[in-house]
């Protein structure tokens, strides 16, 4: 049964949300994918926080157009799904990534990175970043790592002073 217009409208403004709220989106196509495998990626997007949704070339193509992303939508092969990440950049690349080593049936089409598109390499090496959480873990080492060699140095004399005086209190004795 086809969709009526109000149906229609319905899901480009549900679309036209999720592109609103979005960091990054991934596109990808999933033909060949059957429903359990879907249901495992849909659980492992929904626990990183990522929307996923399928949609029609032609309501993506009208909320590309109304969005002023130029972005031919003709170019991405098979059914497409889109999938948001909100909080985490990375998250919808490296999911999609990763469970594209898994199934063949999954092939990621591009996406979208600060309303610019990128190529499906460019997402794989999205993909290949580690997540938020470690790359702020990895500055604050950085930023922490002269404080504590500074506190080794300093430490390092008091320990050679101690052990100095503790030489001439042996040989006194």
């Amino acid at each position: 049964m086809a969709k009526t217009r109000s149906v229609k409208q319905v899901e480009v403004k549900k679309i036209e949300e999720s592109f609103t709220t979005a960091s990054s989106v991934v596109f990808s196509s999933y033909d060949r994918l059957t429903v359990a495998k879907s249901q495992i990626l849909r659980r492992a997007l929904r626990a990183a926080g990522v929307t996923f949704l399928a949609v029609k070339k032609t309501l993506l193509e009208k909320v590309l157009k109304e969005k002023k992303l130029a972005i031919d939508v003709k170019e991405l092969k098979g059914s497409i799904a889109l999938a948001f990440g909100t909080s985490d950049e990375v998250a919808p690349a490296k999911i999609l990534a990763n469970f594209a080593k898994t199934n063949e049936a999954l092939q990621i089409q591009g996406g979208l990175l600060e309303n610019k598109f990128i190529t499906s390499a460019k997402v794989l090496e999205l993909a290949a970043l580690p997540a938020k959480l470690e790359m702020l873990a990895q500055t604050v080492r950085t930023i922490q790592a002269p404080i504590s060699g500074f506190v080794n140095v300093l430490a390092g004399n008091l320990r050679g002073l101690v052990n100095a005086l503790n030489a001439i209190k042996d040989s006194k004795n």
